[in-house]
């Protein structure tokens, strides 16, 4: 006689609550991206409105000063790159060399410390750091070295933003680093090859992708901080256009704060529809870079059987 064979359908209570559950899942999915889509069309309108309301040539001019209806973009994108870059140039070495170590190098033990300590660095507050910028990395450092610098400057602005960045681009390299099979790095050792050449040749290559998508988060960070480069960079509400890291600097969402809050114009009109303006031209860069980091990290991705 032939057993029966049992329902492969399941409890029916199961099925029913994992029904529900992926119901909540999609309504959380669906909201985040309606919200985010009514975000982006909220910038889109207003700062279509803004650019049909204005002089064009108002978006190339001596400098931020919006109430004088001079809007240049030359000086809020420059000051923005400036400071991105000085701080990806502080936050990229140290990130990575402290990623190296903790995957690499540090025993299981001393990780097991370090790497709870690196993700609580990157929750402290960028007011922190922002008056950390102001008051001991431009006296202490920028004018040991530039005499002539100021009290603010881009350039302490951007070294306290890669000190803010510096924990997130460790903490995700080295989760990319800790990923990489450790086949590979026993196969590297039976060839021979020394610790350092396992990392370099080989450990750093297969984690490549991982260390990319680290820089780009790290840069999107960057380039969106506010608190840090409003205190640090000393350029308040309007500003001429300025190309030296030693001179203070406005950057877009320091603009943004500014005109948001209207400690610079009366929060109407043009001077305040810019903000939506400068939002697009945020978003359009943030997104820039995520594209550019996703193409990089699908060109050298390397799978792993």
């Amino acid at each position: 006689m032939i057993d029966a064979v049992p329902s492969l359908t399941g409890n029916p209570g199961r099925r029913r609550r994992e029904r529900r559950v992926s119901r909540i899942l999609a309504v959380a999915a669906i909201t985040s991206i309606v919200i985010s889509v009514l975000i982006v069309v909220s910038l889109i309108g207003q700062a279509v409105s803004f650019i049909t309301s204005i002089d064009l040539s108002s978006l190339w001019d001596l400098g931020w000063f919006p109430q004088r209806n001079k809007f240049d973009l030359r000086t809020i994108i420059v000051a923005s790159v400036i400071i991105s870059g000085v701080a990806i140039l502080v936050a990229g070495p140290l990130g990575l060399g402290a990623a190296v170590y903790l995957s690499e190098y540090a025993p299981s033990r001393v990780r097991r410390i370090l790497k709870p300590i690196l993700e609580v660095l990157a929750s402290i507050p960028s007011v922190v750091v922002g008056f950390f910028a102001l008051t001991f990395i431009n006296p202490v450092i920028v004018q040991s070295f530039f005499t002539d610098a100021g009290t603010h400057t881009m350039l302490a602005a951007g070294i306290g933003v890669g000190v803010l960045v510096t924990p997130l681009m460790a903490s995700i390299a080295e989760d990319a680093l800790r990923a990489v099979p450790d086949s590979l790095r026993e196969a590297s050792a039976g060839l021979g090859a020394r610790k350092r050449t396992t990392v370099l040749r080989v450990v750093l290559p297969a984690a490549l992708s991982g260390v990319v998508a680290a820089a780009i988060i790290s840069v999107s960070r960057a380039i969106g901080e506010t608190m840090v480069v409003t205190i640090a960079g000393g350029a308040t509400g309007s500003a001429l256009f300025e190309a030296n890291p030693l001179e203070p600097g406005l950057t877009m969402t320091a603009a943004i704060a500014n005109l948001a809050l209207g400690s610079d114009n009366p929060a109407i009109g043009d001077p305040f529809a810019s903000l939506y303006f400068v939002g697009i031209v945020l978003f359009i860069f943030t997104l820039g870079l995520n594209i550019l980091g996703d193409r990089i990290v699908r060109r050298y991705r390397r799978v792993y059987a």
